[in-house]
């Protein structure tokens, strides 16, 4: 069994309010190069699809996106091998996805959903021709940005934090092994 943990991006919900703003800087992130999407309202040609969906209910809000789970059940029930991992990451192929709903029905987060799937500022027709095409859409902690999640970098209240669980954990076995220090394990027993 390995120890090496993906990353995540988890949520203080205490800091979140909500905004939306790390849906928007989703969007736009992974639209930029596909669709053309700018900075502005004006180059916005196609729905705004993030791939995180921020969830306000009555005694908290925060983003709702994908755990990147070891034993990625969404990869496992995929039979047209759209999602793989990549460096720890679970990504999906949305160009091979053929909207099948298995991987959404096995995230255990409900962090995927099915969207519509624009290229070029033009759905993408399914393969016989019929209709939009719609695929899988999840978080992919923004792979391709060298910056990391963008949804961590933009949130103005500093709600969102990527986590490394191996770099977590070794982090807390040193200050446990600090804190215990003191305590001299080795010394003899006292019989009373």
């Amino acid at each position: 069994m390995s120890s090496d943990f993906g990353l995540f991006v988890s949520t203080d919900i205490s800091k979140c309010t909500g905004c939306k703003a790390c849906e928007m800087a989703c969007f736009q992130t992974h639209n930029t190069k596909r669709n053309r999407v700018g900075k502005t309202v004006g180059t916005i040609n196609v729905p705004v699809t993030p791939k995180l969906y921020v969830m306000v209910i009555e005694t908290a809000s925060m983003p709702i996106q994908c755990k990147h789970c070891e034993n990625s059940p969404c990869q496992s029930v995929c039979k047209q091998k759209a999602i793989s991992r990549i460096k720890g990451q679970v990504i999906v192929d949305e160009a091979r996805c053929i909207g099948c709903k298995d991987c959404l029905v096995s995230c255990p987060f409900g962090a995927i959903t099915l969207l519509p799937y624009f290229t070029n500022g033009k759905q993408v027709l399914q393969s016989n021709g019929a209709g939009g095409k719609v695929a899988a859409s999840k978080c992919d902690l923004c792979f391709e940005e060298v910056t990391g999640p963008v949804c961590v970098r933009i949130c103005p209240n500093q709600a969102l934090h990527l986590i490394d669980a191996n770099a977590e954990r070794k982090q807390r076995n040193i200050a446990t092994a600090e804190a215990l220090a003191p305590i001299n394990i080795s010394a003899p027993v006292k019989k009373v």
